[in-house]
């Protein structure tokens, strides 16, 4: 890949500015937790496991900015980072992972300058984690592909929603690499065309062949015989299988499995929400109806019209042909089976 979707920089966190792509590349350069919460607010940064990279680097980042503190202000000005970055999105379920990962090292008996250095190590550990969880699942889910095939992909989960290589374009990325003639169908994603701005510029510049298609031409072309499989990433997934992703996702799962194809998810085990029981205790956010009444400065929507915007939905477990995850493949996953793989 020719590029960094965010990156440590000498105590300032760096962030690929996606809001821009594919136009211009430009970079963020973030000082402070709140600088990280507003970019991931405005999709500066978005993906599951890219916001909590973000996330956990937003706290070192307010750690290192209040070390001359002392201690009985470092700790409430910390914890209003956390508070501040927790309320910064609502579904992605890695933010809270990793939030909850940097409060189980950080202890409040140390100095702040302790607790920074601290604090930093582990914001590195789970970014180094998130590439190798990504570089095994594309092991894992490489072996689900033919030796020549069609995927649909919807929305971006590739480097650009995480620390590097992707989920669902890592298992496309991985069997390219191994010789495995793959091509690819990318939705366009509305409303905000993830597809089109961010999977279709990441498959091209590595050259791996991609035909971009508005979101409502799925069902035509898998109706053609001209999709074999379909591979999507996840926000969360419920303790039963459920999984929430973008909105639109639960649209392409139906029509998959009205024409006979296979339906993966590829996340990792932090995507799994082991507390929700189901996809209905998943919280949708719901965003700015600007959204959808047009596009960087473009509107084509009448201005007074009523709007709904939700950013995800939820698809059934029952829809989900396998889980991809670093531990492996969960084939027509439940609850018993997701229960199993943490539990190993």
């Amino acid at each position: 890949m020719n590029f960094e979707t965010l990156r440590w920089n000498e105590g300032r966190l760096e962030l690929l500015d996606q809001r821009l792509l594919p136009q211009r590349i430009a970079h963020l350069s973030l000082k402070s937790a709140k600088e990280v919460a507003r970019a991931i607010r405005e999709m500066a940064v978005r993906g599951a496991p890219a916001i909590g990279c973000a996330a956990a680097f937003g706290i070192a980042l307010e750690a290192f900015r209040l070390k001359h503190l002392d201690k009985e202000s470092f700790l409430p000005a910390l914890d209003e980072a956390f508070s501040i970055l927790s309320e910064s999105r609502p579904t992605a379920v890695n933010l809270f992972w990793a939030l909850d990962r940097m409060k189980a090292v950080f202890d409040p008996g140390n100095d702040p300058e302790t607790s920074a250095i601290m604090l930093e190590k582990e914001a590195k550990s789970i970014f180094e984690r998130d590439v190798e969880d990504n570089l095994e699942m594309g092991r894992n889910g490489s072996k689900l592909l033919p030796e020549k095939c069609n995927v649909l992909t919807y929305c971006n989960a590739g480097a650009l929603a995480t620390a590097g290589h992707g989920t669902a374009l890592g298992v496309i990325r991985t069997a390219f690499s191994q010789g495995k003639a793959v091509s690819v169908f990318a939705c366009e994603t509305r409303p905000l065309l993830q597809g089109a701005r961010l999977t279709a510029w990441e498959l091209a510049m590595e050259k791996i062949p991609t035909t971009l298609i508005c979101d409502n031409m799925a069902g035509f072309f898998m109706k053609k015989g001209e999709i074999d499989l379909v591979i999507v990433g996840a926000d969360r997934v419920a303790a039963n299988g459920d999984v929430a992703n973008k909105i639109g996702t639960y649209t392409v799962a139906v029509l998959a499995k009205r024409h006979g194809i296979p339906f993966y998810v590829a996340c990792p085990a932090s995507t799994m929400d082991m507390k929700a029981s189901s996809g209905d205790e998943i919280p949708i956010e719901e965003r700015n109806d600007a959204e959808v009444k047009g596009y960087r400065g473009i509107e084509w929507a009448a201005r007074d019209v009523s709007v709904r915007n939700p950013a995800f939905d939820v698809t059934p477990h029952d829809l989900v042909t396998a889980l991809i995850t670093e531990k492996g493949v969960i084939m027509s996953p439940d609850a018993e089976k997701l229960s199993a793989l943490f539990s190993s």
